[in-house]
């Protein structure tokens, strides 16, 4: 007996079919190429620009260095990005250690067909239906089921993995402590230098608007017959190259500004000044280059990160071991079914199951061989950046010690410089010919201050790549307040706690600034005395040495005095410095040739090469008072 299917039941199959392959049709031509258009791109700009420098504290006073640091490690977006990265490492670890939890399941539903589910029964043998068609479905009917289930192999390897993820957050912190040390050092580098161009940057602009004067004489002298014109275009040549000289080393200094500038995340245009900072004595070169390897060897981000890779590593030979060991799954629930023609519309039900795959006990050799190969892989890894690091070590030690040698010559050429432009000053007429070569000695004068400033600023990098190079944290650990006052001050005190660890006496350990009371005394009366005083006080804060009335203050003077020639007169300036109980600690003399004409340019130049000839030693009993005594002749 066999019954056949009411041809009803196949009518709406067509229909169905046909709205679902114009559905996929549709579907299928509605997804197309779309461009950005000018608009979204000019939208995204804008809300970047705006994002980038939003809820920065404004600039409103000079910057100091810790200054500077701050302002860089709370604005700096690369610096901003490693935090997130930190947080969102730590936001995958509480994700990982949620994935032990044991699983439930719940389930809800709702179901509904066009006919009855049901069906009949044939014999096996002779074909028969032996029942009637019947079903035990209703045709509308609710589903629900809650199942909780805790599989005991999941649990083991989600373990791992969230051991692995915190090795990972670890991992993600000391690479934000290698991006927080790459900022302090560029900020360092970027500092002096851009302090030094800042310093020099009006005395450029006098004698660039001095030699472009002069240019103009030459040019109208050259036109009028009064200088052959081979001469005046070597003058103009020798002009013009002594400036291009000047604007090369103000241009690459004062790039350091935009730098900085960028370091702070400042908005383009954004003015700022630095404070100026007093130039202190470097530091004595490290000595003790085993302590230093060691505490690199301990301290280095990437050598600390390194570690953690290899716990990673560990952890994922155990993970790959558990994985082989047969899967222990326990459920248990109850369900729910609004089918009228079930006994039991509501059950409970639970179960223990136990699987394993056979075949991966075949991969245990190859598993225990890329485990082996992964752990040695790590180990060479390791050990070659802990050459490369202790290669930087002794190489930065050695850099800073030739900066220091190479900061002496340029400080040194510095001052013969400016004594060689103030002797050319004093000995200047007012012939064209004399004022030349007067102002291409002072900008001989101004690019040796710009190789000095320069130099400073390289031995402060190099001093900094020593710090960096042990791994040293220059950025406290916990910070009170977040604001940049407080973020400065704990910035400058971490500065000096961690270059005492590498430098046995750091650059201000001993560090006095004690001002001048200066005098000068036997001048012509015909000489302006204001004026030479002037000139001697530029000269002396422009190499860093302070001028004031204060109780600790040293007294200098300068005593003028002249001896006749039989062809020239000569002039001899007496430097003498006292502290304030009137005990002497300096005299020094310097003797010089007086132009026939004695004038108060001339005076004041020769005064200038006195007081250059003596600042070494004036720096030194401005900085180390317990000393001064050694200064005495």
């Amino acid at each position: 007996m066999k019954t056949a299917m009411p041809k009803t039941a196949l009518r709406p199959i067509p229909l169905v079919a046909s709205l679902a392959l114009a559905v996929f049709l549709t579907g299928c031509g509605a997804v197309k190429p779309k461009p950005l258009t000018h608009d979204e791109v000019l939208a995204r700009v804008r809300n970047d620009q705006q994002a980038m420098y939003k809820g920065q504290e404004p600039v409103t006073g000079a910057l100091t260095l810790s200054d500077v640091m701050a302002r860089s490690l709370k604005y700096n977006l690369d610096y901003r990005l490693k935090l997130m990265e930190t947080a969102l490492s730590r936001g995958l670890l509480d994700v990982s250690e949620l994935d032990m939890l044991p699983k439930l399941m719940t389930d809800a539903g709702y179901r509904w067909r066009s006919n009855d589910s049901g069906g009949t029964s044939i014999g096996i043998q002779d074909r028969v239906v032996s029942l009637r068609p019947s079903t035990s479905e209703e045709r509308v009917h609710f589903l629900a089921d809650a199942t909780l289930s805790w599989d005991v192999l999941d649990f083991g390897l989600s373990y791992y993995r969230a051991k692995q993820q915190a090795d990972d957050v670890n991992a993600t912190d000391e690479r934000r402590r290698k991006v927080l040390q790459n900022i302090v050092q560029d900020v360092r580098d970027a500092y002096w230098r851009a302090l030094g161009a800042q310093r020099l940057l009006g005395e450029t602009q006098t004698l660039a608007d001095n030699i472009q004067a002069a240019l103009e004489k030459t040019r109208q002298a050259e036109r009028a017959g009064v200088l052959p014109p081979v001469e005046g275009l070597e003058y103009q040549r020798a002009l013009l190259d002594a400036m291009t000289l000047v604007t090369e080393k103000r241009q690459e200094m004062e790039f350091a500004k935009r730098e900085l500038a960028a370091l702070m995340n400042l908005a383009p245009g954004t003015g700022f000044t630095l404070a100026d900072a007093k130039e202190t004595t470097l530091s004595q070169v490290p000595s003790n280059l085993d302590q230093l390897e060691q505490m690199a060897l301990e301290q280095r981000p990437e050598l600390r990160e390194e570690d953690y890779k290899a716990r990673i590593d560990a952890v994922e030979t155990k993970k790959q071991i558990a994985a082989l060991f047969p899967n222990l799954n326990l459920f248990g629930g109850g369900g729910y079914d609004s089918n009228k023609y079930l006994y039991n519309e509501s059950w409970a039900q639970g179960g223990v199951s136990m699987s394993m795959n056979l075949f991966r006990l075949a991969g245990i050799p190859a598993i225990k061989r890329t485990n082996e190969a992964r752990m040695k892989v790590d180990d060479a890894r390791r050990m070659a950046l802990s050459m490369a690091v202790l290669t930087q070590v002794r190489v930065s030690v050695e850099r800073y010690k030739l900066a220091v040698y190479d900061h002496q010559l340029a400080d040194e050429s510095a001052r013969v410089d400016q004594r060689l432009a103030s002797v050319a000053r004093a000995g200047s007429s007012n012939q064209l010919t004399s004022e030349l070569e007067t102002l291409r000695t002072q900008a001989r004068s101004m690019v040796s201050r710009f190789q000095e400033a320069s130099s400073y600023a390289a031995a402060q990098s190099a001093y900094g790549r020593v710090l960096n190079s042990v791994g040293i944290d220059l950025m406290p650990e916990q910070v009170v307040g977040t604001d940049l006052p407080t973020l400065s001050l704990a910035i400058q005190a971490s500065l000096a706690g961690g270059e005492k660890q590498v430098f046995t006496e750091t650059a201000d350990a001993v560090a006095v600034d004690r001002p001048f009371r200066l005098s000068v005394t036997g001048l012509p009366a015909r000489v302006d005395g204001g004026a030479v005083r002037a000139a001697i006080g530029k000269v002396m804060t422009g190499n860093q040495l302070s001028l004031g009335m204060g109780a600790d203050a040293l007294a200098v003077e300068l005593h003028f005095g002249t001896t006749p020639g039989k062809t020239a007169t000569r002039a001899q300036w007496d430097v003498i410095v006292q502290d304030n109980g009137g005990k002497r600690l300096m005299t020094r003399s310097y003797r010089s040739y007086l132009p026939d004409e004695v004038t108060t340019r001339a005076v004041a130049a020769l005064a200038e090469a006195a007081t250059l000839s003596v600042m070494g030693d004036m720096r030194q009993l401005a900085a180390a008072p317990e000393t001064a005594a050694a200064g005495q002749p």
